[in-house]
């Protein structure tokens, strides 16, 4: 398991574009962690509501169950990039509130365990730093959800970590 500081996102900004990053080590297999990732009723328990089209060129529509905000703000679609599993996810990230981007999953064998690299490109630097708290309580989600453990509240864990990016405000 990961410190509390080694959880933290970094956030990459080169002008008016940032990339939100993530390292996470989990004690699961990649193949648990892909099926955790990209089969929809696992993804609807920690994250929300998926449909996905396993192959490249393929759709993905995504219905957080959090933040509680009106469906059309946090409805996110897009195609398939990259899919190599139970390696690679990547894909077109398209909601109306945001700049479009790209998010990607990586995932590589660490000993029994797992490292799951994630980022997500093309957002504004002001909008990557409002999401960084969002997706690290996502990331955590992912991990109690793996652990077959009751979830942590997304807004609850969204207020915990939001102080851990201080610098970023």
């Amino acid at each position: 398991m990961n410190s509390p500081s080694e959880r933290r996102g970094e956030l990459l900004v080169d002008g008016e574009q940032a990339v939100l990053r993530f390292e996470r080590h989990l004690a699961y297999p990649v193949e648990a962690v892909w099926d955790a990732l990209t089969d929809p009723a696992q993804r609807a328990a920690w994250f929300g509501e998926t449909s996905i089209d396993g192959r490249t060129g393929g759709a993905i529509d995504m219905l957080p169950s959090d933040p509680p905000v009106p469906d059309a703000h946090k409805r996110m679609t897009g195609r398939i990039l990259v899919w190599d599993p139970p390696h690679v996810l990547e894909h077109e990230w398209t909601q109306s509130i945001v700049e479009d981007g790209v998010v990607r999953y990586e995932l590589a064998r660490e000993g029994d365990g797992t490292l799951l690299r994630f980022t997500h490109r093309g957002l504004s630097a002001r909008n990557a730093k409002g999401f960084a708290p969002g997706t690290h309580a996502y990331l955590d989600r992912l991990e109690a959800h793996l652990a077959g453990t009751g979830l942590p509240a997304w807004g609850e864990r969204y207020k915990e970590v939001a102080g851990e990016y201080p610098s970023w405000r």
